[in-house]
């Protein structure tokens, strides 16, 4: 396994909208090790193909506490089929936008079908963290940030700030 670079905000590849999984098959497989072992060393909870630089409906997710035996789960071709009415709020933080966290409202539970990562079919009914991390991830897959779901002013200084850092890592520029 090897861990893949992050793309970072305002990498516009973050806006891109990922397409199907054709065929479930080593490649595959082995790129979901990757994502997992990225999302373990960065740390995370979750991570979308897209977020590597593979536009591709793939994600990973592990909600697994620190100390707790790895539970990973792989999505390919995941799509949402039922939100629930009901709301909840968690503070949310992204891997592609570091150090920036603020409270999303999402639906409290998800039903999602998907494709393991033997290509079987499967459904699940998802509550809490789990809903909340297969909506964001889902969100990655088709180009959308959770800074979507925040006030345009709180998104609008989150995005000049990560441009403007953007700028200043950029090749070319003198330090001192």
């Amino acid at each position: 396994m090897s861990i893949k670079p992050l793309i970072i905000l305002p990498d516009p590849i973050l806006r891109q909208v990922s397409t199907p999984v054709e065929r479930v098959d080593g490649d595959l497989r082995k790129l979901a090790d990757d994502m997992l072992e990225t999302m373990y060393d960065a740390p995370g909870i979750g991570l979308a193909a897209i977020q590597v630089g593979e536009p591709r409906r793939l994600l990973v997710i592990d909600l697994a506490k620190e100390g707790e035996p790895p539970q990973p789960h792989v999505f390919i071709n995941p799509e949402i089929l039922e939100s629930a009415d009901r709301r909840s709020v968690y503070e949310e933080g992204c891997l592609s936008i570091p150090d920036y966290y603020a409270e999303v409202e999402r639906p409290a539970s998800v039903r999602v079908k998907y494709l393991d990562r033997d290509g079987k079919l499967q459904e699940m009914q998802a509550e809490g963290l789990m809903a909340t991390c297969l909506q964001h991830e889902i969100d990655h897959l088709n180009g959308v940030l959770f800074i979507d779901h925040i006030s345009k002013l709180k998104r609008d200084m989150v995005v000049r700030k990560f441009k403007k850092l953007a700028k200043d890592k950029a090749p070319g520029k003198m330090v001192g």
